[in-house]
């Protein structure tokens, strides 16, 4: 049985039973799919909770859709990637794989190295198109958060204490020895730009916990390496749920 197109939709029933879909989802659903009145679709809230349900009314401005089955939030394992802003399409990349990836936010980083300005509300709302089109596509439980953009300090300060917080650096430990030895339920891993961080900045990040991690020899662009990183942590996070 063909699975049903997902969607992104706020868990605020317009009366009970019934879903709301507006805005660029809705534009996905009725411009692009082509969906109609009748046609069953998954819809997921912020939460990664996920309804199956009926589409009853398809108008310019929403959707509505009645529910039909509640299936619960999968157990989760949220990951943030703080990374530098770099240029253009090549951050317009790392957004993409890292919501394919699975990342449960982005933290924008705006280094004293780096040689992008915070974004503008434009380019933050490509990003976020970027983002919710490849978690739709990679069966993500929810679209990749985007927050604005902090300095490096700030990401310090604002990392949970109790996520287990890494930096990527030339010569650090080898990030999976990390990980099989630390039992964390949540992480933060901070990438830096082109040139690394300064020195000010990797003294801030490992006075606030993070711990100094390597991705191999070789010097990898910003991008290549915040996406290493992120696979090296995800797929180890698969290795231990299946007793690897």
């Amino acid at each position: 049985m063909k699975r049903p197109r997902r969607f992104f939709a706020g868990f605020l029933p317009d009366r009970p039973g019934v879903m709301v879909v507006s805005g660029a989802e809705l534009h996905h659903m009725r411009d692009v799919c082509r969906l109609r009145t009748g046609a069953q679709v998954s819809l997921l809230g912020p939460d990664g909770a996920e309804v199956v349900a009926k589409i009853v009314q398809l108008g310019s401005r929403r959707a509505l859709a009645e529910v039909v089955e509640r299936r619960p939030a999968p157990a989760s394992f949220p990951v943030v990637l703080a990374a530098a802003i770099i240029k253009g399409s090549r951050m317009d990349f790392m957004v993409e794989k890292a919501a394919e990836l699975g990342a449960a936010e982005l933290w924008l980083m705006a280094t004293r190295r780096g040689v992008v300005p915070a974004p503008g509300a434009e380019r933050r709302a490509r990003w976020e198109r970027l983002a919710a089109a490849a978690a739709r596509q990679s069966l993500a439980p929810a679209p990749m958060a985007i927050r604005a953009a902090l300095s490096v300090a700030e990401v310090a300060a604002k990392a949970p204490p109790e996520a287990l917080r890494l930096v990527c650096v030339q010569g650090g430990a080898p990030l999976g020895g990390i990980l099989k030895e630390d039992a964390a339920h949540a992480l933060v891993v901070a990438c830096g730009p082109e040139g690394d961080f300064a020195p000010e900045e990797l003294a801030a990040l490992r006075g606030a916990g993070f711990v100094p991690c390597g991705l191999g020899p070789n010097r990898l662009r910003a991008e290549t390496a915040a996406l290493a990183a992120l696979s090296v942590v995800l797929a180890s996070r698969v290795g231990a749920e299946q007793g690897d």
